[in-house]
């Protein structure tokens, strides 16, 4: 039988005694048994320092007597056929251990144990292939090559700043929060071995993403953040040379949650550079972002798999166990679109959640249980055993190195106090904080082991390797007045971008592209490779790209967002695109990826614009992911500023499953942290009887996230240098736009500023197809640019200025619902329409000036949404205030949409039809509440 296959039969005991000492019996009972150690031994390896499990039983399946062996065959050398396999027969060598010749049955039981039951507990019976399980059983069946004395030094010496930089923290601010590694501090070591280990394996960046727990004690020691600023930082008085002073001042963050990045040189040459990301309290949802970070630097090197770049997440075994995204981030290690060549992952296992104790916290043995549904190695190990902790990273790095899979860690140790320093523990852990009070830390525990055993390292020796690390730490408090800390806040590929303390240029003049040129990705849009079979319904598209540009009209919204990425490309500057069905499109409309009908081959249009293009467009259906996936792709685009980087939600209203991104990262993380990004958001929205999942990307909530002040009015909002300042002062940007030109330049103007924003884009459904949603050639042309309203656009339909009763503000599609009821009055029309394209920032200037132009007429915000939800409270303050500061006279719009509701739409498409009719009548025609009347329905039912 093969060592570690389960369901084997065993060879039973008792009546099988007679076979004592035959060949065939002692093989196939000294397979049973490896094979139980192998699979079960982790069992009863010693991994906890608190030992809070007491004396356990003896599992049966690691008893000899288990496989027919009698007590009398303890010291008898085992007969053993020769044609066992080559993984056992190296480990039956190694159990030699007076190396006689032979292997007793107490040698190899006793190896067995050391082996798997000892400080570290090997699981590998659920990885799938037989090499990858031989790879590593053989890693830990091996003698266990003991430390040079410079080796335990150096281990020494890295556990002593671990442990004494928490001791220094908790003597100078003892009443601080600092979510402290003590209980866990082998784990430093155990790091900056993965990193010496990773260089060697040719790794020249290391990406780290972790929770606040002991955070503070991987920066200074792993990153080397300067110790004095992080005094300083505990002091309350340390200013980022970054911050923008009184033009733009971010709101900064915890010191336990603020990341940094460090790069360090070898004696040898090697050089490599560790970076820490910054993350929320949110546990383990920076996770997404440290792998598309890494993906994005494999990316621009050309690195396919990931030899250059190690990923790598710490988790605290609570959060491992219970949330969510960390299956979604583990599930990307196998799919094209997101591979990174495997992540270590590395749990600071407490022990405990909080309060929570873990049978409180899962269903499962171990916390780490998630990685075997992807076959990773997990390697429980001690936490105060620094050597075994040392051991296991490396382990790690080079299993990932050669096998290009996740791997997991389980750090098993205790926190020392409660959730934070100054939280009690002994409320609900009494009696694991009992054997916490009298446990002797994990560095008086080291220096007992240098001291007794070899290489026995003499106790002055030991004492001086401390005495330096207490010396460094009372230095550097010394001098952390004076500390000055110039570093590279944005990373290499961000120097040529600006923080909001500059002032920006924005992207006018550059968004618009000669007809030449859209013409000619226009003619790539409609030709496929000789011999390629496509889809019949397909070609009269293609057909219908062709006319629209050589007539210079009718281009519709697809065909506007192939123009913008393929001029884009054109230009050098690449674009990655992922969602849900983002090849094809939700609503079958954009097919920017073609399959051959035999042969099932793909064609990619906007990768073959022209022989020599310079860049390439990198888009992929995601797998059924929000949280996770958007996650990725803002870790990618934190990495690549040079690069459009688009996100896609299949319908809108599911973009609320990657809420904790879009909070904790996407609208804060500038202000916090000092990270641009330009991440474009495509959350299909609109109102079409399709219910309350399939309508509405709840744009309130970004708009509600925009920190931008209702009251104040930025100057110069009629210069283009005001308008793109405020745009750079603003944390996002939220479009809905109307018409395929306008999408055009709102993803071009992404790339052609030198700062980023985010763009949240509330994209269409219904005007993917509409007759009247088309754009004229001109609308692309040079000299064109993103609009951040549409006027009244047909005066001749509407009665003269002066005489206009109403003036309609209004975004989106309700438009042409709008328009067109408008056309089928009789005579001209007293409403006005005017679109406001760019919600956030808010057009100030031009809303104004439409009032101006419409001095007698009323003016009326209509929406398809709820009257709690939209933009109607984001609009209604800024219109009052844009009146009233630019026209002296303030103007208090009124409401036209539905009532207030708890689900986004109704589920009955009669319903929504006559509600949506309603909101078109009365819009147009009725009489409707102003903001004045908050108590009032948003359509009186006289209307």
């Amino acid at each position: 039988p093969t060592p570690g296959a389960a369901g084997a039969v065993v060879p039973s005991g008792g009546a099988e005694s007679t076979l004592q000492g035959a060949t065939g019996a002692d093989t196939a009972r000294a397979m049973h048994l490896i094979a139980a150690y192998q699979r079960r031994g982790h069992e009863r390896a010693d991994l906890d320092p608190l030992k809070l499990a007491g004396e356990r039983p003896t599992l049966r399946d690691l008893d000899p007597a288990t496989y027919g062996f009698e007590p009398s065959d303890a010291g008898r050398a085992l007969r053993l056929q020769p044609a066992t396999g080559s993984a056992v027969a190296g480990l039956l060598g190694n159990a030699d251990v007076n190396a006689d010749g032979e292997t007793t049955l107490d040698e190899l039981t006793d190896f067995l144990r050391s082996t798997y039951c000892g400080t570290v507990g090997v699981e590998a019976e659920h990885i799938y292939g037989l090499r990858e399980q031989n790879w590593l059983r053989s890693r830990f069946e091996a003698p266990i090559a003991p430390l040079t004395l410079e080796e335990r030094t150096h281990v020494l010496e890295r556990l002593a700043f671990a442990e004494k930089f928490e001791a220094v923290l908790a003597t100078k601010f003892n009443t601080a929060k600092r979510f402290g590694l003590e209980g866990c501090e082998a784990m430093v070591g155990g790091m900056k071995t993965m990193v010496d280990a990773a260089t060697l394996c040719g790794a020249t960046d290391v990406l780290i993403g972790m929770p606040h727990r002991g955070r503070l004690n991987v920066l200074c020691n792993v990153v080397r953040k300067p110790i004095e600023v992080i005094f300083r930082e505990f002091l309350g008085n340390f200013q980022d040379s970054a911050d923008g002073g009184d033009a733009w001042q971010g709101s900064g963050d915890v010191k336990y949650h603020l990341g940094t990045a460090y790069d360090r040189s070898y004696p040898d040459g090697r050089k490599v550079r560790v970076e820490l990301l910054p993350n929320p309290s949110h546990l383990e949802a920076v996770n997404p972002l440290v792998v598309g970070k890494a993906r994005a630097k494999m990316d621009l090197r050309g690195d396919d798999r990931g030899d250059s770049v190690l990923p790598v997440i710490v988790h605290g075994d609570a959060a491992f166990a219970g949330q969510g995204v960390v299956y979604e981030t583990m599930q990307m290690v196998g799919l094209d679109a997101y591979r990174t060549g495997g992540t270590i992952h590395v749990i600071c296992n407490n022990q405990v959640g909080f309060t929570a104790t873990p049978a409180q916290g899962r269903s499962t043995m171990y916390a780490s249980d998630l990685g075997k549904a992807f076959g990773c190695p997990i390697l429980h190990v001690n936490a105060d055993d620094p050597e075994a902790v040392c051991r296991v990273f490396e382990t790690a790095v080079a299993w990932r190195h050669e096998f290009k899979t996740d791997v997991i860690i389980d750090i098993v140790g205790y926190r020392k106090f409660g959730h934070n320093e100054i939280d009690e523990p002994t409320f609900t852990q009494p009696t694991m904080y009992a054997k916490v009070k009298t446990q002797p830390s994990v560095l008086t525990k080291y220096l007992e082991t240098v001291r007794t055993t070899a290489p026995v390292m003499e106790e002055a020796a030991a004492a001086r390797v401390v005495q330096h690390v207490d010396d460094v730490f009372a230095r550097a408090f010394e001098a952390k007045d004076a500390f000055t800390w110039d570093r590279d806040v944005w990373g290499q590929n961000w120097q040529a971008i600006v923080s909001p303390a500059v002032v920006g240029h924005g992207a006018f003049g550059k968004t618009g592209v000669s007809p030449e040129i859209l013409r000619e990705v226009g003619a790539a849009l409609s030709t496929v490779p000789d011999g390629f079979k496509l889809h019949r319904r397909l070609k009269g598209r293609l057909a219908g790209f062709g006319e629209a540009l050589s007539a210079g009209a009718g281009i519709d919204w697809a065909l506007g967002e192939a123009l913008a990425f393929g001029t884009l490309l054109k230009e050098g500057l690449p674009i990655r695109f992922t969602g849900q069905d983002v090849e094809r499109g939700t609503f079958t409309h954009r097919h920017a990826v073609v399959h051959d009908q035999e042969n099932g081959e793909t064609h990619c249009f906007l990768n073959h614009v022209s022989p020599d293009q310079p860049a390439k467009l990198q888009i992929h259906n995601s797998f059924l992911s929000e949280y996770g996936v958007l996650g990725f792709e803002l870790g990618y685009s934190f990495e690549t500023p040079d690069v459009l980087c688009v996100w896609e939600a299949q319908f809108g209203d599911f973009v609320n499953g990657a809420q904790i991104i879009i909070d904790q990262f996407l609208s804060s993380g500038e202000a916090k942290w000092m990270r641009q990004t330009g991440l474009v958001l495509l959350l299909p929205h609109g109102y079409q009887g399709q219910g309350p999942e399939h309508s509405s990307c709840r744009i309130e909530r970004f708009l509600q996230n925009s920190d931008e002040d209702p009251d104040v009015i930025p100057p110069d909002l009629d210069t283009i240098e005001g308008q793109t300042r405020q745009v750079q002062l603003n944390n996002w940007q939220i479009v809905n736009p109307s018409t395929p030109a306008n999408y055009f330049h709102a993803l071009r103007r992404q790339q052609h500023r030198d700062f980023r924003k985010p763009l949240i884009v509330a994209s269409t459904k219904a005007l993917l197809r509409h007759k009247l949603a088309v754009s004229s050639l001109d609308e692309f042309a040079t000299g064109s640019r993103f609009r951040r309203t549409y006027g009244e656009m047909f005066p001749d339909e509407v009665v003269a200025d002066g005489d206009v009763r109403r003036l309609v503000f209004c975004s989106g599609k309700i438009y042409y619902e709008l328009l067109e009821a408008r056309r089928k009055l009789d005579g001209a029309s007293d409403v006005a329409l005017v679109r406001i394209e760019q919600i956030s920032p808010f057009p100030f200037d031009q809303v104004a000036a439409y009032a101006a132009t419409y001095a007698n007429a009323e003016v009326v915000w209509a929406q398809e949404e709820p009257k709690n939800q939209g933009a109607w409270y984001f609009v209604r303050d800024r219109i009052m205030t844009a009146t009233r500061v630019l026209n002296t006279k303030e103007v208090r719009p009124g409401y036209c949409g539905r009532d207030t509701m708890a689900s986004t739409a109704e589920g009955y498409g009669a319903v929504h039809d006559a509600q949506q009719k309603r909101i078109i009548d009365v819009a147009l025609s009725g009489e409707l509440s102003s903001a004045a009347d908050e108590g009032g329905d948003g359509l009186r039912k006289t209307a």
